[in-house]
């Protein structure tokens, strides 16, 4: 950190100048350098530029001329990205790739001093590349408004940097690059903040371990019925006004089928999904009313009525659901806008009584209209701009005129040209109607209410960013970057920053790959081809070098082919939807060679059309050799009575293959395809290798 804040002197952006060529417009992947002059400064009898007069001088003159010819590729330019980029430059890395899909949003400001606020809805990777620029007149930055999984992003374009910096903020981009870069061979360095903590990671393929060596939490999910039925958490009632009612209103015209038919296979409640299907339905009147040019200020009464008052009716007809909790409440729009609605919860003792119609209520806190705060917390209206407005917590009237408001603006807004809303944690109006949904639903079901500010931080996914932690981790990155490139992988260190002021920084040694790992243990190779032309088992036989192996073949959770099942082996991949930036893993069903997995590219522009339509590598791909399993001891003989064999009944066919070992001698082996199991299995099949092989009356013989 020190290093770096002597590297890179307090700097921010200055204002570009009328006629310079920031201030010209830009297009999708502009290339920015900066043309004003710099002063000079003499440091061991050469001229430097004053700006990486310190980086020459700490680093020196043969690893400063490196950098400024090496092609990194920085992923991402949000609270990390900026802070990152600004380090890189004033470093001076010469060639800088900077990617990032996302726009500009107001809470961006606060952290991210690459943007102004003119700059909101601008593309970040623009901005972001316009305003460094100025840092350093050397350096050449392209930025890309782009999703990195696209697929012009393939292991050919990423086998071009030298380096890939990660600063990305979702697990599933995470994962992809880390793969991308284990197939190219690239070094990576992966980062991450939350609040005051923050680790960087080293990552490079045969030697470190990668990114989904260990694995990772999956993100929280809630069943399809908990979130439109039973809701028991504040956070399932913001679920369900922000991916559900919102959409359902004002989102795509979508009536939830898909969704529903998965929470049926799933073995959800069977009722409640028929009651939800008629429910969806329903909501189709509501959607063309809202955008209907007829359209008056009650349409706010007539969603909430369908919302909060008729849909909770239909739930309480369904009597079974309500043996074991607590039925809601039906929420009624007069009592409550006049202040005379009492918020009820069912007695405990009746909670279990399986009859919703004899339920006996008593008020939740005893006072009317559902409000437990002094009347001078309500005074204000839930529309105003009070600087304590987002963390006061309303009244159940004030909440149903935030439903109100947001409602009709809302509805304004398709009225007007709009053709979807959807969330936007900065958008005042998304964020007003899901706080007031939610917590009229909440009201409803006898849940906690959240306020405005506590919406937006679970509605959001907000993790706390802190400036301070963005600025220390993207140091550290630029020194493990520097080992990389410098190949000082001795030094290479996982960092992580603590909430401890005694020891604010901890470092741990590299780990090895894991050999259990599903990504980094496999062998990559690449292949150039045209999928409109080239088929699937030219790939697959060009690869393997002619060898016949028993293999499986997929794209992704897609099978494409296996030893049972080989009628995709003539079809192009262009037919399979199979391109480029895709990957092709072969696994060997015998598990004596280790998964060999081809990332797919296109062909030259020069490539010849009467050559074959495919390009392979120079050297084909060696698989490691597996190590066999050890056979499982022979089972202790039974002390128990054994029927004889004339009684023994009917056995359920298990898929089993014969095959012959090296004495000729036939042994049977459980196959390890999952597809070819359950295909087997549901077939009924017995294969069997050997030609002395037969069956008589369900027994397998085997001589």
């Amino acid at each position: 950190i020190i290093l770096f804040s002597l590297i890179n002197p307090s700097s921010r952006r200055s204002p570009a100048k009328p006629g310079s060529t920031l201030s010209k417009p830009f297009s999708r992947t502009p290339q920015f350098t900066a043309s004003r002059k710099m002063e000079t400064s003499n440091i061991n009898g050469s001229r430097k530029t004053s700006r990486s007069a310190h980086a020459h001088a700490i680093l020196g003159p043969e690893l400063c001329a490196r950098l400024f010819e090496t092609r990194v590729l920085l992923v991402g330019a949000g609270g990390i990205g900026c802070e990152l980029l600004k380090n890189i430059v004033l470093t001076g890395f010469g060639h800088i790739t900077l990617l990032d899909l996302d726009t500009i949003d107001l809470s961006n400001l606060n952290r991210q001093f690459l943007f102004k606020k003119k700059d909101i809805k601008h593309s970040k990777a623009m901005v972001a590349a316009q305003t460094a620029s100025a840092f350093n007149p050397n350096v050449n930055i392209r930025p890309i408004h782009a999703n990195i999984k696209e697929p012009q992003f393939d292991i050919e374009w990423f086998s071009g940097f030298d380096i890939v910096l990660n600063a990305l903020d979702n697990l599933d981009a995470r994962r992809h690059v880390n793969k991308m870069c284990m197939a190219a061979g690239v070094p990576l360095v992966e980062s991450g903040t939350a609040g005051y903590l923050g680790q960087v990671q080293p990552l490079l393929k045969d030697r470190t371990e990668c990114f989904d060596c260990v694995p990772k939490p999956t993100p929280t999910t809630f069943p399809v019925c908990t979130i439109r039925s039973t809701p028991s958490q504040p956070i399932h009632c913001i679920v369900w006004a922000k991916s559900y009612l919102l959409p359902q209103l004002f989102g795509e015209d979508e009536d939830g089928t898909n969704e529903l038919d998965e929470a049926e296979k799933q073995g959800e409640n069977a009722e409640e999904i028929a009651a939800l299907r008629k429910e969806a339905l329903a909501y189709k009147a509501v959607r063309s009313a809202l955008r209907s040019a007829q359209t008056t200020e009650d349409i706010a009464q007539r969603v909430f009525k369908k919302v909060f008052h008729s849909d909770i009716l239909n739930l309480l007809s369904m009597s079974d659901m309500w043996r074991s909790r607590a039925a809601p409440t039906p929420l009624d729009f007069h009592t409550i806008q006049e202040g005379s609605f009492v918020i009820q919860r069912p007695s405990n003792s009746n909670a279990n009584t399986g009859n919703a119609q004899v339920m006996h209520f008593q008020p939740a806190n005893g006072h009317a209209n559902g409000s437990v705060h002094s009347p001078s917390s309500s005074s204000s209206s839930p529309n105003g701009v009070s600087g304590l407005r987002d963390q006061r917590a309303l009244s159940l009237r004030d909440t149903l005129e935030l439903f109100i408001s947001s409602t009709n603006r809302l509805a304004r807004r398709l009225r007007e040209g709009e053709n979807t809303i959807s969330f936007d944690k900065d958008d005042d109006d998304t964020l007003d109607f899901v706080t007031a949904a939610a917590n009229l639903r909440s009201a409803a079901y006898y849940i906690d209410r959240k306020t405005r500010w506590e919406v937006k931080e679970m509605a959001g996914n907000i993790i706390p960013a802190i400036a301070t932690t963005n600025a220390i981790i993207s140091g550290l990155i630029v020194l493990q970057a520097l080992h990389l490139l410098r190949k000082s992988y001795a030094q290479l260190r996982n960092v992580h920053v603590q909430f401890k002021p005694t020891n604010p920084l901890s470092t741990s040694t590299m780990c090895p790959p894991n050999p259990k790992c599903g990504v980094c243990r496999d062998t990559y190779t690449k292949v150039l081809c045209d999928p409109a032309r080239v088929t699937l088992g030219e790939i697959v036989d060009g690869v393997l070098g002619g060898e016949k192996r028993e293999v499986s073949v997929y794209e992704d959770k897609r099978i494409l082919s296996d030893p049972d099942w080989d009628d995709n082996l003539e079809r192009t991949l262009e037919s399979m939807n199979v391109g480029r930036g895709m990957f092709l893993t072969i696994v060997d069903e015998d598990e004596e060679w280790g998964t060999i997995v081809i990332a797919l590219s296109v062909l030259p522009p020069n490539h010849p059309s009467d050559d074959p339509a495919y390009i392979l590598p120079s050297l084909l791909p060696s698989p490691p050799r597996l190590e066999k399993r050890a056979s499982a001891p022979p089972p202790a003989p039974s002390r128990k009575r054994s029927a004889p064999d004339d009684e023994i009944g009917e056995v359920k066919p298990l898929a089993k293959r014969a095959k012959t070992d090296t004495n000729g001698t036939a042994t049977l082996s459980v196959i390890a395809s999952p597809s070819k199991r359950r295909k087997l299995e549901e077939d009924g099949l017995l294969m069997l290798s050997s030609k002395d092989d037969k069956i008589e009356d369900d027994v397998i013989e085997i001589d």
